[in-house]
Order: structure tokens, then sequence, then C-alpha cells
């Protein structure tokens, strides 16, 4: 993180270069060194204490197994957007691909150990920016505030290493830059949250926020800056990857993925109980709001509904999702604390604190059933197959391909591109072979055709997904497979032609 600049005893104007006419007028922040080198090791252990939990278990969701079993793929010469795709931008495959090359494939403990450095950026960030408002107490609270929310949702969506977390860093990273005036720098930090998650993208509307009240006398300047600063990093990634599939992958391929037809009810009752869970985690910063303080945080409430929007997007509603809205959350809390008695910021960071406890001793003993399965599942595979065979686990956990150690039989690690299912649909509206990834079918069969896979695991278990309501799929295992057992209510098949 760039070095800490003391602002001057007042605000300046509105034209200044570097500020941002949100700062009220307060005492300038100590001497940088000493400051950072207290504050910055408590965030630390804070942040290695709140994410204990995610070194109990090999993985915490599906996401992380995806992205294991893609980074596995592509550190053995596979090709992003082609041999091996995904919906999401490539900076995390990258970034698990480049883990895996330094420390080898079989433990996500490296990754795991960046979540916690992401959590610790972000925090001192948000500290940064609140510092240069509000002064020295203010950073220690928004700082510690933020890892004390940011396990505040279950824990397999907070715990994971994943594309949510990974996020954080650069849209608070965006917004530190701007409040500066740095305004290149700000694009450029716009286009990483994006490229971590496409949804990063929306912390670009207070960027510009700030950009059009702080740059009065030089905003076409500015703008440029700012555009070219997103817009050439994501054209650098386009370019290595392909334009045409990195626009498909990242943009244009998931139109039905967002249409929740029929699952209408069960996405909205799933949106408000998870903004509940977040609220009662961040009911310390809650309360303050509410008392509707007068401060100066424009820019703060774009950020928090640009992210909300965000949140929104796709109408899926994940516990994860809601990570997005945690920073602007964490620096209105904070701007509201700042006017009212100092008693209310011990109040707040008690009640964080408790909530905090709550949350992390559920991900030390929330049961994790899924996990067991694929675990038992990935035995299964291993004791039938050999090392160098393909395999093709028809489900919703790539994870097993991870932990059973085998190479997928297909590019679409998840039966959900192929059917267009997700675990945000509560029925079988818009599921089916004709709502899968474009062309995705024939390129299955061609696979299929080419490299007949030695075992099949259809692990749809009563889903919207299973196979007798897929044609194609049905058709392949009556011509070619027999059926060989259970696993959990998994059934496994093998060729025909196999002992």
């Amino acid at each position: 993180m760039p070095a800490e600049q003391p602002d001057p005893p007042c605000t300046p104007s509105r034209t200044s270069p570097g500020t941002s006419p949100h700062t009220p007028p307060h005492t300038p922040p100590t001497t940088p060194g000493p400051y950072w080198r207290r504050l910055l090791p408590v965030l630390l252990v804070l942040a290695a204490l709140t994410r204990l939990p995610s070194f109990l278990h090999p993985l915490w969701n599906p996401d992380e197994g995806f992205l294991a079993t893609q980074a596995r793929l592509l550190a053995s010469g596979g090709v992003l957007y082609d041999t091996v795709v995904d919906r999401k931008p490539p900076f995390l495959p990258w970034l698990y691909e480049a883990a895996f090359v330094l420390f080898g494939d079989d433990t996500l403990v490296p990754l795991k150990v960046l979540a916690v450095l992401a959590v610790l950026a972000t925090a001192a960030l948000l500290a940064s920016l609140a510092r240069r408002r509000w002064g020295d107490r203010a950073g220690a609270v928004a700082g510690a505030g933020f890892v004390l929310l940011s396990v505040g949702m279950p824990p397999e969506d907070t715990q994971a290493a994943a594309f949510g977390l990974f996020m954080l860093p650069f849209t608070a990273l965006a917004m530190w830059c701007a409040d500066r005036g740095y305004w290149a720098p700000a694009g450029a930090a716009v286009a990483a949250a994006l490229l971590t998650k496409q949804t990063g993208g929306a912390v670009l509307v207070p960027v510009l926020w700030l950009l059009w009240s702080t740059a009065a006398g030089t905003r076409g300047r500015a703008l440029l800056r700012t555009l070219a600063g997103c817009a050439l990093p994501v054209a650098a990634v386009a370019l290595t990857t392909g334009p045409s599939r990195f626009l498909f992958w990242v943009v244009t391929g998931s139109g039905s993925y967002a249409d929740l037809s029929g699952s209408g009810l069960h996405a909205l009752g799933r949106g408000l109980g998870n903004a509940a869970i977040l609220a009662g985690a961040g009911l310390g910063l809650l309360i303050p709001l509410l008392r509707r303080p007068k401060a100066p945080t424009a820019d703060l409430w774009l950020w928090l509904a640009a992210s909300a929007v965000a949140v929104m997007t796709g109408f899926h509603f994940f516990g994860h999702y809601y990570l997005q809205l945690m920073p602007p959350l964490v620096l209105l809390g904070t701007a509201a604390l700042q006017v009212l008695p100092r008693r209310w910021t011990a109040t707040a960071l008690a009640l964080m604190a408790l909530a905090c406890a709550v949350f992390v001793t559920w991900g030390f003993l929330a049961p994790r059933p899924e996990l067991a399965h694929a675990r038992r599942l990935a035995d299964t595979i291993r004791a039938r197959t050999d090392p160098g065979d393909r395999v093709l686990i028809w489900g919703m956990h790539p994870e097993t391909y991870w932990l059973a150690d085998r190479t997928p039989a297909s590019r679409y690690l998840t039966a959900g591109l192929l059917t267009n299912f997700s675990g945000g649909r509560s029925t079988g509206s818009l599921v089916g072979e004709e709502y899968g990834v474009e062309g995705s079918w024939p390129t299955f069969r061609a696979e299929l055709a080419a490299h007949p896979p030695a075992l099949v695991v259809d692990d749809s278990r009563g889903k919207p997904y299973a196979p007798e309501r897929l044609p194609t799929l049905r058709r392949v295992l009556e011509e070619s497979y027999v059926r060989a057992g259970t696993v959990d209510g998994a059934v496994i098949y093998v060729r025909a032609n196999t002992p």
C-alpha cells in the first residue's frame, strides 16, 4: 500500500487535485510510521484469527473446487476459455494456477494464506480512507470493523478463498486512489476488481462520482486517465485469452443463468435471509447509521448502492455476493460514529466482536455433509480407476475431481454449464439441454466420443438435471455404460466392456 499522506488541517477546495470534498475538517493524523506499526499487526492477528476455520477443511464450497480443478488443468497445459471454461474472469484461476505451480496442486493452504492477506489489505485500505477523512481513531475503527464483519455470513461463503473475497482489496484500492485523485491507478484497480469478479466493476460508479466532485478544473483529463486505466488491463487480458472467448464467457454467455423463472420466491427468500444475517453481523454499525447522523458521505452511499445492485445482478442472492457490501457499510458506520459520543464506538466494536465470535464458532462447528460425500465419491473413483483415466462426474460439485486427482472427461466441470441448473433454482424451470451454454452439447458429445470416460458418476441425486431428463446423456449411458453401484445416492457407471 502506498505511503500514507497526512492531510492539511482543514478541508481543501473542491477543485484541488488529489483531495475529497467529503473530507470534513479534523485534526491531522499523527506521524504515519508509528500509527501503522501499531495498527497493522493488530489487523493481521485479527484477520488470521477470524479465518482459522478456513484451514479446518480442504475446501469450503464448490467455487473453490471449481477453481482447484480448473487450475490443475491449466497447470498441465489447459487453455482458459477453451479446454477449460467457466463464466468467471481469469484473475483467480490464474492465481490458483500460480499457487499450484509453486506449492503443488494437492492443497489450498497457500490460497487460504492469501485470503488472510486479502482481508488484511482491504482492512488497511479502509482504515487509511477513514483516517484521511476523520482521523486516527476512525481509521482503527474502520480497519478492525471490517475484519470483524468479514466473516459475518455463513462460513461456506466467508471462509472460502473464492471470487468475492479476492475482489474486495481491489474495490477498496479503487476508492483509495480516487479519494486522492490518482485517476489512472483508480481505473486500474477497477479493472482488477472486474477481472476478479464481474460485479467488482460496480466500484467504477463511486470512483466517477469522486472524479466529478474533486476534479472540476481537469475533469476531462481525469476521466480519460480513469477510463484508460480501466480499459487497458481488460483489453490486455482479452487479447491474452482471445477476445471473442473472453467476451462470451465473461459477459454474454450467461443470459439464461440470470433468469429465475419459477424460482423468484425462492431467490427472494434467500436474499432477504442473507440480508438479515449480514444485518445481524453488522448491527454495531447499523444502529449508529439508523440515527441518521449528518456526515458528508455521498460517495460512500453511492458505493453501497452500486454494490447492492451488483448483489442483485442475476437474482441468485448467494451469501458470498454480500461480501461486496461490507467495505462501504463499514465506512458508513465509521462515519456515523464520528458524530456520536465516544461510548458509541466502544459499544459498536463490542457488538461486532460478539457477532464475529458467533460466526467463527459456527465455522468451527458447522457440519460439512457435502464435503464428506465428495470425499467418499473421490475414494470410490480412485479405487475404480487408474491415475491416467478420465472420468465424468455429473453433478454440481467439481471438487470431487480435485479430491480424486482424476482428469475430467469434459471442459464443462459441472452439470450447471450444460443444463443451466444452479443452486439458486428451486424448480426445474429453464433447466435442460436446450438451456445450457450455447454450443455446449455438441462440444460435450465430441469430447465424450474422442476420450470416453472410464467412469461416469451420476451425482444428480434427484435434481432437475438428472440424466433421465437429458436425452443425449441418457443415450450415452444406455449405449456404452453399465451400472456398477451407488455411493450415498450417487450412481456409478463403468464402461460396458470393462470388467
